[in-house]
């Protein structure tokens, strides 16, 4: 087995090959005056169980090009299998054409041309939505980071408390929401925020679906991208007299005025993973903490490796 990074999230490619306790593959991958993206092997990789970390994060096609052609380096150099360990699959909000509207469905787009690179397998996080497995023509491991988010809400005195509440921003979230909530004990209840969304990266918050006065609020979703959504559903929260909110979420997107967002709302904390890597300003945030997946990634790469279930990891937690 063998673990190679591009330049999308160096950090968490060591941590994970930490956990496995290997080195990480030699390679350099570089940018040309023009841009364009230059890769050299630099070690033997033939017949080998190659894993390529990268997340297609921003800037979104440089990442997405430089791990086609790092895809394409291992190919031609005959590595056994190729499995691209793409944490955050950018496009993936691009997923359908909504009421038949001249729009393209990239998300499909960006698959057909991981398959074409010669791609065998595909491991992600928290796909936006699931379907996108589908648009692939080979295997996908779509996990889920809810066992280390649920871990360290669990390592906090709320998950106890009676007047702990999981929220959805949104109908689309429901089955998330529901799902933390029945894991976390027939004690803690569930409402859904109902909102309205004119136009991309903006939306409204219309109404609250249950009782949120004198609750600690959870608000759960697989990624914050403006932190509009999550600004607005926290404000309504508390206006409606939650004691408390905080925010769980996958991937930190974080674009636009997301941190200014953040930092000026009612909202006590957000927790996100390193799906995606903070920018130092986002580190600074006194309200954004950060989990890791290395290791939960770590264990997955290994049963792939090992052709075992990977289903059976969660199954287990």
């Amino acid at each position: 087995m063998m673990v190679f990074t591009g330049n999308s999230n160096p950090e968490l490619s060591s941590k994970i090959v930490d956990h496995l306790g290997i080195s990480l593959g030699k390679i350099k991958a570089e940018r040309f005056s023009d841009g364009e993206v230059h890769v050299e092997l630099l070690e033997n990789v033939r017949g080998r169980d190659v894993f390529v970390v990268q997340s297609t994060c921003t800037p979104t096609n440089d990442n997405l090009m430089e791990l086609l052609i790092i895809v394409d380096a291992l190919y031609r150099a005959s590595a056994g299998r190729i499995t691209a360990v793409i944490p955050y699959y950018g496009y993936a909000r691009q997923d359908r054409r909504v009421r038949s509207r001249r729009v393209p469905i990239s998300a499909k787009l960006v698959a057909d041309m991981i398959v074409t690179a010669h791609v065998d397998r595909v491991l992600t996080i928290d796909l936006h939505a699931e379907q996108v497995q589908g648009f692939f023509d080979l295997p996908v491991d779509n996990i889920y980071a809810s066992m280390v988010l649920e871990e360290d809400l669990r390592s906090k005195e709320l998950t106890t408390d009676s007047r702990l509440l999981v929220v959805s921003p949104d109908i689309g979230g429901v089955v998330r929401a529901r799902a933390l909530a029945k894991s976390l004990g027939d004690h803690t209840d569930l409402a859904i925020i109902d909102k309205r969304r004119p136009e991309p990266n903006k939306a409204e918050v219309m109404n609250i679906i249950g009782q949120v006065e004198g609750r600690h609020c959870v608000l759960i979703d697989d990624l914050i991208d403006t932190g509009g959504t999550l600004c607005n559903a926290a404000a309504a929260l508390k206006e409606r007299g939650a004691l408390s909110v905080c925010a769980y979420a996958t991937h930190a997107v974080f674009s636009g005025n997301a941190l200014k967002n953040i930092e000026n709302s009612v909202i006590d904390e957000v927790v996100v993973t390193d799906t995606i890597p903070l920018s130092e300003a986002a580190r600074k945030c006194s309200k954004i903490r950060q989990l890791s997946v290395a290791g939960l990634l770590a264990k997955t790469i290994l049963r792939i490796n090992r052709d075992d279930s990977v289903s059976s990891l969660f199954e287990e937690a």
